[in-house]
């Protein structure tokens, strides 16, 4: 019986892909864990890893079901440079090698700048700046001394634009820009070595359900909103060989509309956003205020979309 239209060919068959050593974090919930089923799919060996060992388990047990040819979990924080090291080395180990590394953990934090907690802000940078660092750095070395390997960060369209009351996560999302290109500079001189940055807008993820808030309201992806399979199709393009070298690659299709607004006029883009993200990024739900998952995990919120 011939496959489904449209379905990846079984590892192994005629046209199949040859499958990859594939290093995700965050991968145990949205757009991580959407990555990593889809490299399933197509039969990759992977080594996944988040805070949260209990749905990191979930998440292999799920991958092996669609057909991964291996799968390893690495429970770590992404800003424990001990932790990071060793993961990458135990894949080398397992599996000789590092093909692709989708660096995609991330934290959120709903708030006014000044009325947001320190630990909350600090938080946010921890992970969101230091943590996709660290782990972008070490995948690099390994890809130096292997003489080739791809780096795909999940960053974000508030890379490019602000927001009010995201503050934390739009500076943390600029600043991984910057390290993103300041990378791609840095590696030139090894043509095996491909870096890009994947920018969605709004994903319909449980980040927002884990996000911090100061604000007493229950937070929701603002329209237009992407799925997170979306958004991995672009993560998987990206770290595709065969495809062309991408700096950056949107995801939403809203987003060259809101760059371009931002920067052609800022003072009307300014006059709008606080409106406009009360009425698309909030619900009228209330919600308790708090750290969410920014200091610790939240195993149960964890998932592929949001709760409803």
């Amino acid at each position: 019986m011939p496959p489904e239209a449209g379905a990846p060919a079984a590892p192994g068959a005629p046209g199949a892909p040859s499958p990859r050593v594939v290093w995700i974090t965050g991968a145990s919930s949205g757009i991580g864990l959407a990555t990593a089923l889809a490299c399933a799919r197509r039969g990759d060996r992977l080594l996944l890893s988040s805070r949260a060992p209990g749905p990191l388990e979930e998440a292999a047990r799920q991958c092996r079901a669609l057909g991964a040819a291996d799968v390893q979990v690495a429970p770590l924080d992404t800003a424990d440079d001990d932790a990071v090291r060793r993961a990458s080395a135990d894949a080398v180990r397992r599996w000789g090698r590092l093909d692709v590394v989708v660096q995609n953990a991330g934290v959120a934090a709903y708030g006014r700048v000044d009325e947001v907690p320190a630990d909350v802000l600090a938080g946010v940078l921890r992970t969101n700046v230091l943590g996709a660092a660290l782990v972008a750095a070490e995948a690099v070395r390994t890809f130096r001394h292997q003489g080739e390997g791809t780096l795909v960060v999940v960053g974000s369209v508030l890379g490019r634009i602000t927001v009010p009351w995201m503050g934390a996560y739009n500076a943390s999302k600029f600043a991984l820009r910057g390290l993103v290109r300041t990378m791609q500079q840095e590696n030139r001189d090894v043509p095996g070595i491909r870096i890009s940055l994947v920018a969605p807008g709004g994903v319909d993820t449980p980040i927002y359900d884990q996000s911090a808030t100061v604000l007493g309201r229950r937070n929701r992806p603002p329209y237009p909103v992407s799925s997170p399979g979306h958004v991995a199709e672009k993560v998987l393009r990206a770290a595709d060989r065969s495809a062309a070298w991408h700096r950056e690659l949107d995801a939403g299709w809203a987003n060259p509309a809101m760059k371009a607004a931002y920067g052609l006029a800022p003072g009307l883009f300014d006059l709008l956003s606080r409106p406009a993200m009360r009425a698309l990024g909030f619900t009228r739900a209330e919600r308790p205020d708090g750290p969410g998952n920014v200091l610790a995990p939240r195993p149960h919120e964890e998932g592929l979309r949001q709760r409803r």
